[in-house]
């Protein structure tokens, strides 16, 4: 073997425009998962068809037209950017593209695009460093059907999860002091929010809410500022991780606790989930509960601490194939 190595970024997914019926369509393909939502489909699917798809993609929508770039959606452009960026570093020899589990690009013609220029093993990186079955193990099933259907004798790895290595926490380390080390004020604390799952999911055996908790421990030894850890995003009726966000960030003024950062270390990149809720919905609770500064701390992105970390772990992970021409 001596052709190219391609290296596939792989995240969740969004909307092709902040339009009701892209919205539509995405959460019909995100919220039939049966790894995300593992209701059996004949109690779901009259639920999802005529309760939550005629009304919820018009208010997702005007959410996404608050954050929508000129590059479009900012959790795909973000994407994007970080796979031209490793390509970069990785050099010709590699070719670097990037997927969505839900919406376009989606991974079945991304692999085959990958194949048809040469590629001789693909090294899938799932970018999602706590490991849940609703994020990494969907997104692992995807490319392993993917790659059954292609029928193309091509080695796959898949990245496993990364939320206690070194590289990853280095990197959220120094890239928050960083952001911290450039606000006009100073915390007295940062909140660290993961995005939640139902407590049924955790009672299940899902390592999700262990590999969180890991990850804030070790993150929060490395930091200036005292940390708290809390889960956004709740969707449904039924418990979900706690403490909630929205609940976190309502009580710390009464708490005395007046001027704080929020991070979200367990996404990759931007998107509607850090820049709409916790950025502009986050910050309306806070200083509507009697807070006085809020500060919204970027995820890696394309920074060069998180691109470090993927070219780092990218590395490690192609250890023993034959290294590309």
């Amino acid at each position: 073997m001596t052709g190219k190595t391609g290296i596939l970024l792989v995240n969740l997914g969004t909307p092709d425009a902040p339009e009701p019926d892209a919205v539509r369509r995405y959460l019909a393909e995100f919220l039939s998962d049966r790894n995300v939502i593992d209701l059996p489909p004949l109690l779901w699917q009259p639920i999802l068809r005529g309760a939550i798809l005629p009304f919820r993609p018009r208010r997702t929508a005007e959410a996404y037209r608050l954050i929508w770039t000129d590059e479009g959606s900012p959790l795909a452009a973000i994407t994007r950017r970080q796979a031209k960026a490793l390509q970069d570093r990785l050099g010709s020899a590699f070719v670097v593209d990037f997927a969505m589990r839900y919406g376009t690009p989606a991974i079945g013609p991304v692999l085959e695009g990958l194949v048809a220029a040469g590629c001789e093993r693909v090294l899938a990186a799932p970018l999602y460093p706590q490991f849940s079955g609703a994020t990494t193990g969907t997104a692992e099933k995807a490319l392993r059907a993917a790659f059954a259907d292609m029928r193309a004798d091509v080695p796959m790895r898949i990245l496993p999860p990364y939320y206690d290595d070194r590289h990853y926490i280095g990197a959220l380390a120094a890239n928050l002091e960083r952001q911290l080390a450039a606000l006009d004020f100073e915390p007295q604390r940062l909140l660290l929010s993961f995005h939640g799952l139902p407590q049924r999911t955790v009672n299940r055996g899902d390592p999700y809410f262990l590999h969180c908790t890991v990850t804030a421990r070790l993150l929060g030894e490395r930091l200036s500022v005292p940390t708290d850890v809390a889960f956004q995003s709740r969707f449904g009726r039924a418990k979900w991780l706690e403490p909630a966000t929205v609940a976190t960030l309502s009580a710390y003024p009464a708490m005395g606790i007046r001027r704080i950062a929020i991070a979200a270390p367990g996404f990759s990149v931007d998107c509607i989930e850090t820049l709409e809720e916790l950025g502009i919905r986050g910050r309306h609770t806070f200083l509507g509960a009697g807070g006085k500064r809020f500060a919204r701390l970027d995820c890696l992105n394309e920074s060069p601490e998180g691109m470090a970390m993927l070219e780092a772990l990218v590395s490690r992970e192609l250890a023993g194939w034959p290294k590309p021409e």
